[in-house]
Parts: structure tokens; C-alpha cells; sequence
């Protein structure tokens, strides 16, 4: 175990803009891609989300001062610090269950595959730690071991599904064939997207109200271009903030630019792994005939290149600001995790058909949950950080707004605790990944009808 430990504590070491490429590397040469186009694929791939993270670090520094000012100047009181998704990953990796999460989902993952229980190739480990999280915090409130990796086993099984699912639906919007979106915090709010969506399809009038930037015929407008939405957010959020107007000028052109960076990354992500994808699925398909369909599961920076995503998850910014303010029993005002926003709606844009009213109007209630559940697992979350050696400044509770408010994974928790009202929200969650599964199929049926035979 301890050995163990070490290697992965070891591999773990290295960002994941640097991980996931050695991986992808590796994975490219065993399934017989020649060296040049290997490395130039790994490279892309590398390039790609060594940008983002560049982009999402300087968005943070530009943001949090005029956060902070607006706590300031508003005299406000949120006791509940939000650092971010990344510390949240750190302490997970320092539990003890995330040393056994990786062999086991693997094995998990290879069981699923040769059952054809999923036609997913879940490769992102750095992601696991979402599913961790969860074992580290049924451990955390049980100290049971043994019931903390059956959370964790369970969760994973739920997110290789949801990835299977939502792989006709990243091809639709993307283009880009033999790719999924892997991370729990988007594609486990798969049921979700599909469950609003069927509800705005039977509401009169709503139904016909249609806003995609992505789409072809909205190119020329002005509004629709994400970096003229940063633009509009940096001054609102410089006016909250009582920026002078040197600096509200300065944070509007600084979120404009990160708008145009992130989908040259998210562009170079699909650009390095659709080959590798597609080479993957020939080599797999072609040495067992019956394994066909196969898809990788990758991060969702690979959304960024998508104008709706981008679009949705800034106008969410500011709403999620004047939520906090104003939502009964919330204790946590968004800061680090704030950015985040734009990756975890990106499956709620993509079951929407880019339509960015409708993706915002589902996002409210999202941000809500977020809101309310990074909250209460704040004390649970400040005390797992101590025992790994990672406490938060004095008094101060820590949380993450998407990431500690993760709406799938404290259904899980309070599962795990026996609450009835989680029990009785299966009644709910049924219902709506049969619908995930049905246009799942629906959508199967329609591209092998397209198809050449």
C-alpha cells in the first residue's frame, strides 16, 4: 500500500496539462499511430489545456480583486471562504481512499468494456478525484472504509454511464467523432439537462425562444460573440464593485480576451485527440469486430471552443454573484470556483442545441443548489483539509462553489446517510436517466441511418 502510495502520490506531481499528454502519448503509440503524428497530437493536447488553466489563472487574478471589492464595499458577511476547485482536488489525492480509487476504477471501467456495459474508455485520471471526493467524504462522517469505496465505485459506474450517454450529443454540437466529456461535475448533470430540456419543448411560447452564438446564421451579431458578453460583465461587475474607471475598463478587456483565448485552446484539445479517437476506435474495432462505438472520455476544456458554453457560463457569473447576495441560508459568496462555471454547464448548452437562454434559465437553479450545498458541506470539507495537512486560514470555513456544491455527489453523500428526502429523490433521477437513455438511443438510431452501410 504504501508503495502504492508513493507512485501515484508521485505521479500526481505533475500538472494535469502535462499528465494527460504523456498518457495520451503512450495510449497514441500502442494503438499504432505512427511517432510524428503522436507527439504532434500529445503536443496539441498539451498546448491546449496548458492554455486554459493560463487563461482560467489570469481570469482568477483579474476577478477576485473586484470580488473582494464588492465584499468590501457592500459590507458584506460570508463566513464560508471559496478557494476553488483546485484545493478541493489536493486534499482529496491526500485522503487515503484516492490511493485505491485509481487501480479500482480502471478495473471498473475494463469490466464495464469487455461486459459491454459501456462502450466508454474512461482515460482522465486526473478526474478521478471527483469520484474520491465522494469516498472521502461518506469515509469522513461514517469512518467506514468499506463504505466510503463502494460511494466511490458507485459514482464512477454513474459517470462512465452518463459519459456513454452524452457522446451523440458532444458529436452533434462538436463535430468531432469518437469523444465524450468525462469529468462528473458536467456530464453527471446529463439527466438533469435532458429533464429541462423535454420541459421547455412543452411549454408554449417559451419553447420557440431560441439564442445560439455558435450557430452559423447568428455569426454576424454582435451580441452573440462572447468576448462583447465580457466586455458586458467586466463593466457590471466593475460598477458593483466601485471600480474606478480605469480599472472597470481594464477587467472588461481582460475578461473580453480570455473569452477569445479559450476556444483557440478548446480548438487545439479537439484537434489533438479527434485523430487519436478515431485511430483508437479502428484499431479496437478492428481486432474485436464486435466492440463497435467505442469513445474516449476527456476533460471538458474540449467544450471551450464552443461559443454557446462560453457565452452561458459568463452571463452565469454575475447571476451567481446577485444570487448569493440575496438566497436565504446561504453563508458563501462565489470567488475561486466562479470560472468553473463555464466547464460544468457545458453538457446543459450541448442538450440544449447551443440555445443559450434556454442553458441560462437552467443554470439558475443549478447555481442555487451550488450555492446551498457548498454551504452546508463547508465544516465537513475545512475538517477533511485538516486531517491531510491542509487546513484554511483560522476560523474560516472553505468550500468550492461547484465543485463542494456538486449537486450529484451530496445526493450521494446524504444517500450514504440514510436521509429520507435523498431516498426519495430517486423517484426523480429514475425517471429522468430513462429519458437520457432514450434519446441516447434515439440519437444512435438516427446517425446509423446516416451512415453509409
Amino acid at each position: 500500500m504504501e508503495l502504492l502510495r508513493s507512485i501515484i502520490n508521485g505521479f500526481f506531481q505533475f500538472k494535469a496539462y502535462v499528465m494527460l499528454p504523456i498518457i495520451i502519448f503512450i495510449l497514441s503509440l500502442i494503438i499504432g499511430m505512427k511517432l510524428g503524428k503522436a507527439l504532434m497530437a500529445a503536443l496539441r493536447l498539451a498546448a491546449g489545456f496548458a492554455g486554459i488553466f493560463i487563461a482560467f489563472d489570469f481570469f482568477v487574478q483579474v476577478i477576485n480583486p473586484a470580488v473582494q471589492s464588492l465584499i468590501v464595499v457592500r459590507g458584506l458577511d460570508f463566513p464560508v471562504l471559496d478557494v476553488g476547485w483546485p484545493p478541493l482536488a489536493a486534499i482529496t489525492w491526500a485522503s487515503p481512499i484516492a490511493h485505491i480509487t485509481i487501480p479500482m476504477i480502471i478495473v471498473i471501467n475494463i469490466v464495464m468494456l469487455s461486459t459491454n456495459l459501456t462502450k466508454t474508455i474512461y482515460i482522465d485520471i486526473w478526474n478521478y478525484w471527483h469520484f474520491a471526493m465522494l469516498g472521502a467524504l461518506v469515509m469522513g462522517s461514517s469512518r467506514s472504509l468499506a463504505l466510503g469505496l463502494l460511494a466511490t465505485a458507485l459514482i464512477g459506474i454513474y459517470t462512465i454511464k452518463m459519459s456513454d450517454w452524452a457522446g451523440p450529443v458532444v458529436h452533434r454540437e462538436t463535430g468531432i467523432t469518437g469523444l465524450t466529456i468525462s469529468p462528473l461535475s458536467s456530464v453527471g448533470l446529463l439527466p438533469y439537462a435532458h429533464g429541462i430540456d423535454w420541459l421547455f419543448d412543452r411549454i408554449p411560447g417559451v419553447r420557440k425562444i431560441a439564442f445560439n452564438p455558435h450557430h452559423e446564421r447568428n455569426t454576424q451579431l454582435i451580441f452573440a460573440e462572447p468576448m462583447v458578453i465580457g466586455i458586458i460583465v467586466g463593466l457590471l461587475l466593475g460598477i458593483l464593485a466601485a471600480y474606478p474607471l480605469k480599472e472597470t475598463l481594464e477587467l472588461s478587456v481582460h475578461i473580453a480576451a480570455v473569452m477569445f483565448i479559450l476556444p483557440k485552446c478548446g480548438g487545439l484539445i479537439g484537434d489533438g485527440m479527434g485523430e487519436v479517437s478515431r485511430t483508437l476506435r479502428r484499431t479496437i474495432e478492428k481486432r474485436f469486430p464486435k466492440k463497435v462505438g467505442l469513445q474516449v472520455a476527456l476533460n471538458a476544456e474540449v467544450l471551450m471552443e464552443h461559443k454557446s458554453v462560453l457565452t452561458t457560463g459568463i452571463i452565469l457569473m454575475p447571476i451567481a454573484l446577485l444570487i448569493a447576495l440575496v438566497l436565504p441560508g446561504n453563508r458563501t459568496l462565489p470567488l475561486g470556483d466562479l470560472p468553473a462555471l463555464i466547464s460544468q454547464v457545458g453538457i446543459i448548452v450541448l442538450v440544449c442545441r447551443g440555445n443559450v437562454f434556454r442553458s441560462v434559465i437552467a443554470g439558475i437553479p443549478l447555481v442555487i443548489g451550488y450555492l446551498l450545498i457548498a454551504t452546508n458541506l463547508a465544516p465537513l470539507i475545512t475538517t477533511l483539509a485538516a486531517q491531510v495537512g491542509a487546513p484554511g486560514p483560522d476560523g474560516v470555513l472553505i468550500t468550492a462553489l461547484t465543485d463542494g456544491g456538486n449537486p450529484v455527489r451530496y445526493w450521494g453523500y446524504m444517500l450514504f446517510q440514510g436521509n429520507i428526502i435523498a431516498i426519495l429523490v430517486i423517484l426523480i433521477v429514475i425517471p429522468l436517466m430513462l429519458l437520457s437513455r432514450k434519446r441516447y438511443l434515439q440519437a444512435l438510431a438516427q446517425e446509423n441511418v446516416k451512415e453509409p452501410k
